[in-house]
């Protein structure tokens, strides 16, 4: 009888042994990497150089090992920073200047991401091929320091604005196993603006590049430029010099010179010349405390919108304009922000399910205590298609900024998912996964260093 039992236990744990043998393995069990949910990367302002990891599936989800990139140039932290951030086709895009105009090394470094993504649809899947890695670097005495960066269409433009003109890097025309030397020599130069650029492309065919001279002939120039051979095909004259901020949207081309917005139908093949082009001017209002015009520094692109922000404290307001408009005005949106404090962003996205939102910091002075906030702002609560609606859904409290000039901003970066967000706090040195929406703070994590600019890129692996 005691032998029929344990017969029947041994057959028990055998059939037990097949099943699992049979049966597909968890990831635990096959000891492979947990689901990525996207690849984080991020600027490190102290230590002036490039950080990535992996954020991955949980409950909550969690921070793979934070690495530098391998080969990222070193950078002398006190004589030279990075200069924004761009992503295209699974690659990213550095700016690097320094503070001694140019003359010490400034330029920029390209990186693969290692991460590619497939469109099937209604979603994509994506691959972590590899760790990111160096594909070239541009950094020498002749660079013209670089302030901005742009991405239109999947192109990077990097202003060089001690050249007078800027480099264009378009990913899908590189030749990524030519070698270091021969990607340096595929990136064209194209000249047009000068001082501090900003600038604007068109449907890969023409530019729209910024001088930021606030009185003298330069005043209020914009030139516009051929990419078929690089050169200044003619130029504008806004009414106001100053300009700081340049845009393209739905065959118009918008700037923010030191009065309200400029905008001009795009001239795609750049023939028209300056006399056949006619400049709109959209005012913004004054400041409350003088006849100063508000204005604002930069746009961020959202369908066929432009949005923007202007002012500060109380009279810090978020700005749309419907760019398909034949008159375009703007709809303005109050934000009440603090004392003191400044509108950062928008960063903006649209949500599974739901209505796009844009994401609004409340920065600080470096040597402000007061509290910092992120307002969160539902763009078309009627869903119709249009943003004469929006209004402010919540604030939340974020942890805090470390503002140095153009470095140490909050920043943020909408998920593949379309349902969390990645907030950058400079001041605490930590990333914050939430959902906006619900104004959920999801996960903190302790990265150091200063994180400012950040990047996600890719959506759930899939494993």
């Amino acid at each position: 009888m005691l032998y029929h039992r344990f017969f029947r236990a041994e057959k028990l744990i055998l059939a037990l042994l097949l099943l699992l043998i049979s049966a597909p393995f968890s990831s635990d069990l096959r000891g492979d990497e947990p689901n990525i949910l996207t690849r984080v990367v991020f600027q490190d302002d102290d230590a002036k150089t490039v950080r990535w990891a992996d954020l991955l599936a949980g409950s909550p989800p969690k921070l793979g090992p934070v690495q530098t990139i391998a080969g990222f140039p070193k950078l002398d932290a006190e004589k030279q920073s990075l200069v924004q951030m761009g992503v295209a086709e699974g690659m990213i895009l550095v700016g690097v200047r320094d503070e001694e105009d140019g003359k010490l090394q400034s330029g920029w470094v390209l990186i693969d991401s290692g991460v590619r993504s497939e469109d099937h649809g209604d979603h994509s899947h994506s691959t972590y091929e590899s760790a990111p890695k160096i594909v070239a670097t541009q950094l020498d005495n002749a660079q013209g320091n670089p302030a901005h960066l742009y991405v239109y269409d999947n192109v990077f433009y990097l202003a060089n604005d001690k050249l007078n003109g800027y480099t264009r890097i378009d990913p899908k025309t590189l030749d990524l196993k030519s070698g270091v030397s021969e990607i340096v020599k595929q990136a064209q130069f194209v000249s047009g603006g000068g001082g501090h650029i900003t600038l604007a492309a068109v449907d890969k065919k023409v530019g729209y590049s910024s001088w930021i001279d606030r009185s003298g002939e330069r005043q209020g120039q914009v030139d516009v430029s051929r990419f078929s051979d690089g050169k200044v095909a003619y130029s504008l004259k806004l009414p106001s010099g100053g300009i700081h901020g340049a845009t393209s949207n739905s065959g118009k081309v918008f700037f923010a010179p030191s009065d309200g917005i400029c905008w001009v139908e795009a001239d795609l093949d750049a023939s028209l010349g300056a006399t056949q082009v006619k400049t709109h001017h959209l005012s913004l209002g004054k400041e409350a405390s003088s006849d100063k015009p508000l204005r604002t520094g930069a746009f961020t692109n959202l369908g066929h919108h432009v949005l923007f922000v202007t002012g500060k404290g109380a009279q810090a307001t978020l700005c749309t304009l419907d760019a398909q408009a034949t008159d375009p005005q703007p709809t303005m949106i109050p934000l009440g922000l603090e004392e003191g404090a400044s509108p950062v962003g928008p960063m903006v996205g649209y949500f599974l399910g739901e209505t796009p939102i844009a994401l609004l910091f409340h920065d600080h002075p470096s040597t402000s205590e007061a509290k910092h906030y992120l307002s969160v702002v539902e763009l078309d609560p009627n869903r119709d298609g249009l943003f004469a609606d929006a209004a402010i859904l919540h604030r939340m409290e974020v942890g805090r900024s470390r503002v140095s000039g153009h470095a140490g901003h909050h920043d943020a970066s909408i998920l593949a998912d379309q349902k969390h967000a990645l907030l950058s706090n400079p001041g605490d040195g930590t990333l914050v996964l939430v959902r906006p929406r619900r104004a959920e703070e999801v996960a903190t994590f302790q990265v150091g260093g200063a994180p400012s600019k950040v990047e996600t890129i890719g959506g759930p692996s899939g494993h």
